[in-house]
């Protein structure tokens, strides 16, 4: 993994923080006083201190210097969504508009997609031209139906180093990842069966399980350890679950990480009732942290989790191409594929290949998880000076999305309506169920670009939300 150079100090700072040599409030050595210590540059050392701020662990003080920074509780709430152990089969009909709909860069927090200025636009418009001058008319042919050989080979190399064994042979390349699901869903399922979702459980996955007519257990997913399996455990041991579709690293629309030992008992659950976990694995090169969350797929021993993923959430929405490993459904996936279409983009895939095979991929990742960290801090420091007392915003790990709750006296329709009026957007917490759990709840996703504009848009709607409040409104 690349080293920056001024790891030489920051590194060093890290460690003393952590084992109490700097306590909260000291001051730190400034930066001429660093860059002659360690023989850098300026600018690196100014890197090095804004790559400890994004932390959390240093502060700034104008005209005074670095500080260490005091550590924040996170203050995560105890209490538990309680969710009826129903059957639901409602179809979702939620406007679509509420996910997808943009007014401007400032204002839109709706859309789940790199802003365009996190898409790599110069590498990938430069590997396509290379790969049509190499590939020429090759390229308008048909691929084979279940992806390219050698790109299922890199997936699964690739996917071997985060300890999934993955035999390419039962990899298929798919039209992005909700063909990616559905392929799964209908490889196990047949209409009219039951299938749980972790709850709240983003508008797309809920949309194909109810155009594929199967009935739905919402599972509610925890702050702390990411989902509720003492729940998970009751409702399996009631109903006849054939298959649960889950998002354990990043989830959307929470950004929760579930634990390592919350996916081995989720796991053990799945194997005691003989049903199937789908994994969403799409988030998980967003981490924050040092290094990739594991997957409920490496320890899995049984075949019981088929996984899928695609790039369009790391490189650009319209890159169509993700895949899935469909284990030993592999022969009903291949069938569900072929009806769904013969081929996948041969250019998308010849492009992937080419991303994965060189280093520019990781590199763009590096790059790319920096400035949505940024984002996102920069968006819950606002968030949580700005909105009422007992109001709640979820520190995310990685992925896309900040979880909002607002208390349960704001009148959430004033709410949305002054949010309209201003053009400002948000996606409500009822687009992500069929109850109405989340009514007082939000979604804030910080792939755009964050400007003056939109920090200060989010700091009136808080002070409003607060006026609301206090007039009793």
């Amino acid at each position: 993994m690349k080293t920056y150079k001024y790891e030489a100090f920051t590194l060093i700072i890290e460690e003393q923080i952590r084992n109490g040599i700097l306590q909260v409030g000291d001051k730190l050595s400034s930066i001429r006083e660093i860059k002659e210590k360690y023989n850098l540059s300026i600018s690196s050392v100014q890197s090095g201190f804004e790559y400890l701020m994004i932390k959390g662990l240093i502060v700034n003080r104008p005209r005074s210097g670095y500080f260490v920074a005091p550590k924040r509780e996170e203050n995560i709430p105890e209490t538990r969504v309680k969710l009826p152990p129903v059957v639901r089969d409602e179809v979702f009909m939620k406007n679509i508009l509420l996910t997808s709909k943009r007014i401007s860069e400032s204002s839109s927090f709706n859309t789940a997609v790199p802003d365009d200025l996190l898409i790599p636009q110069k590498l990938l418009l430069r590997t396509m031209q290379e790969i049509i001058r190499e590939k020429g008319a090759s390229l308008l042919r048909y691929y084979p139906s279940n992806g390219l050989e050698a790109l299922r080979k890199q997936i699964a190399k690739q996917m071997g180093i985060y300890g999934c064994r993955f035999n390419p042979d039962e990899l298929i390349i798919t039209d992005g990842a909700l063909q990616a699901l559905t392929i799964a869903l209908s490889s196990i399922t047949k209409a009219g069966d039951v299938v749980a979702v972790d709850s709240p459980c983003v508008f797309s996955i809920l949309e194909v399980i109810a155009n594929l007519d199967l009935k739905v257990i919402e599972i509610p997913v925890h702050y702390r350890n990411g989902f509720d399996t003492e729940y998970f455990r009751k409702v399996c041991a009631e109903n006849d679950i054939r298959a649960l579709v889950i998002t354990p690293n990043f989830h959307n629309p929470t950004g929760i990480m579930m634990s390592d030992e919350t996916k081995k008992e989720m796991l053990e659950i799945a194997e005691d009732h003989q049903l199937c976990i789908i994994e969403n694995d799409m988030y998980s090169d967003l981490y924050f942290e040092e290094k990739r969350p594991s997957c409920i797929k490496s320890f899995d021993e049984k075949g019981r989790v088929i996984m899928y993923s695609s790039y369009s959430k790391t490189l650009a929405p319209g890159i169509r191409l993700g895949w899935l490993y469909a284990g030993q459904f592999y022969a009903k996936a291949e069938r569900a594929k072929f009806v769904l279409g013969r081929s996948v983009s041969p250019l998308y895939q010849e492009l992937i290949l080419r991303l994965l095979q060189g280093s520019s991929y990781e590199r763009h990742l590096r790059q790319f998880r920096k400035k949505i960290n940024q984002h996102a801090m920069q968006l819950l420091e606002v968030l949580r000076i700005s909105f009422p007392a007992g109001s709640y915003f979820h520190r995310p790990q990685g992925g896309y999305s900040i979880w909002a709750q607002l208390p349960e006296n704001i009148d959430m329709k004033k709410f949305y309506k002054y949010c309209e009026a201003k053009k400002i957007l948000f996606t409500p917490g009822s687009t992500f169920s069929l109850t109405d759990n989340y009514d007082h709840h939000f979604r804030v996703v910080f792939t755009e670009r964050i400007t003056p504009e939109s920090l200060h848009s989010l700091k009136e709607t808080g002070k409003k939300t607060c006026e609301f409040i206090l007039r009793g409104n």
